[in-house]
């Protein structure tokens, strides 16, 4: 074993240095402005209940495609991820490739929204979304991308309303839920929601949120504040990382009915791959699915694992299936410069060929 020298004045230096850090950082953190949810101005054209539906301000001087493009965000944290900052921006990048851009936001639910189910989420709300948009711009399809959660959502649309979308897009969507490797389908696989839901209702985002953090907790929790003294000392690094956040622990509660529905169906029996899955009254069989679709997922990442996502081939009736593979996390598929610079411009030119 070899024995590593540490110089008393190394050690002095490195605590000196650690301590101006904190000090900088602590003041920047006192300093810091409200955080926004979002960067990218947008237009409320359109709200329901808790829900709104947004729309982007397009980039001037940029060829817009004359077939919107709706994202459909997940229930279990806030869209604004999506349009993180400025130069991290799926929403700006997707603008700026000549995308017109409307977005989702789901709100947050309370005792109101009890009773919820996915078929009023999917059959209901994103419907009436799809219809504003459609009549607004003239057109009979728009294209959807569903982001996550909101994938499985879109997969559903789609598959039941294929009259009224022109292209698919799914990002790290979960289609098979019992892969090997899905740490989060090992922990409902035995939960009892029915008992749970009965209980308490909405599910608290709070409950959701720490549930996700605990498939990594040293990352996670633990390594990202022991290294954040080594960004907070500068200004603009203060409030990427606040943003960060803020979006991290912006958790919605669920509206019990639709999160019974979706751990049971989708988790817990996997009927997206083994059939038998009802929205309502109307079943979703993929196979009926003729849609283009583009499919693209991350390599690593540890809620949504690849062989979830990449199944999906399989399962549909489309001819046209493109798959797109991105080297990161569930998370730097959004923020991430490398995303910026390859994901974002491959979803505009895939939809651009088609519409």
């Amino acid at each position: 074993m070899t024995n590593v020298p540490f110089r008393s004045d190394q050690v002095v230096e490195e605590l000196v240095q650690f301590n101006q850090n904190l000090s900088k950082g602590v003041k920047n953190l006192l300093d810091a402005d409200e955080i926004s949810e979002g960067v990218t101005p947008r237009e409320e054209i359109y709200s329901e209940d808790k829900l709104k539906l947004y729309r982007y301000q397009p980039s001037t001087g940029v060829v817009q495609n004359k077939i919107p493009t709706v994202i459909v965000y997940a229930l279990v944290n806030r869209p604004y991820m999506a349009d993180i900052q400025e130069n991290r921006s799926t929403i700006k990048g997707l603008l700026n490739t000549g995308q017109d851009v409307y977005l989702i936001d789901w709100g947050y639910p309370d005792r109101a929204d009890k009773y919820l189910t996915l078929d009023d989420y999917i059959n209901g709300y994103i419907d009436r979304c799809v219809d504003v948009i459609r009549e607004r711009h003239g057109v009979d399809k728009i294209n959807i991308l569903g982001i996550c959660q909101g994938g499985v959502f879109s997969l559903c649309y789609t598959t039941l309303h294929q009259d009224k979308v022109k292209n698919l897009v799914t990002m790290v969507t979960p289609v098979d839920c019992k892969t090997p490797d899905n740490m989060l389908s090992h922990w409902v696989q035995q939960m009892d929601i029915d008992a749970i839901v009965d209980a308490m209702g909405n599910l608290p985002g709070e409950m959701l949120n720490w549930t996700f953090l605990n498939l990594k907790p040293f990352q996670l929790m633990g390594q990202k504040y022991v290294s954040m003294v080594d960004i907070i000392s500068d200004e603009k690094n203060v409030k990427n990382f606040m943003r960060m956040e803020k979006w991290i622990f912006d958790s919605p509660d669920q509206a019990g009915e639709a999160f019974r529905q979706f751990i049971k169906d989708f988790y817990q029996q996997n009927k997206l791959v083994e059939g038998g899955l009802k929205i309502g009254e109307h079943e979703v069989d993929l196979k009926n699915l003729k849609t283009p679709v583009l499919n693209i997922f991350a390599e690593q990442d540890h809620l949504v694992p690849p062989a979830s996502s990449k199944i999906l081939p399989k399962l549909i009736g489309s001819k046209d299936y493109t798959e797109l593979s991105f080297p990161g996390g569930h998370i730097g598929i959004y923020v991430s410069g490398k995303a910026q610079a390859t994901v974002t411009p491959a979803i505009s030119s895939w939809l651009n060929e088609r519409s």
